[in-house]
């Protein structure tokens, strides 16, 4: 079994940076993706940025150049920098790790972006 634990989460004021956090523990196994999903109320999870076991990331078009994700050196600890969240960024993060059979999520953690 795997635990994927985030936080992070609070209030944040438009363009002021954010760092989530998802925090891996369990069994290891050999993943394709980790990575950041998101959803609202009464709509889909969404991917928000991935990376894969080589390091290649992907991001999501809403928030290329805006959002970082990256790692700990030891796998350990996956990141997500919002650098300059917007309040259309509002809503719940979660953490995913995927498997050839295996997928795994968070209990999410919530983002609020406001003055």
């Amino acid at each position: 079994q795997v635990q994927l634990v985030e936080s992070g989460g609070g209030l944040v004021q438009p363009g002021r940076s954010l760092r989530l956090s998802c925090a891996r523990s369990g069994s290891r196994f050999a993943f394709s993706t980790w990575g950041w999903y998101r959803q609202s109320p009464g709509k889909e999870r969404e991917l928000v940025a991935t990376m894969n076991f080589d390091g290649i990331t992907n991001y999501a078009d809403s928030v290329k150049g805006r959002f970082t994700i990256s790692r700990d050196r030891t796998w350990n600890t996956l990141y997500l920098i919002l650098n300059t969240p917007q309040p259309e960024d509002t809503t719940v993060y979660y953490c995913n790790l995927r498997g050839r059979t295996q997928n795994y999520w968070g209990q999410g953690t919530q983002v609020t972006v406001s003055s």
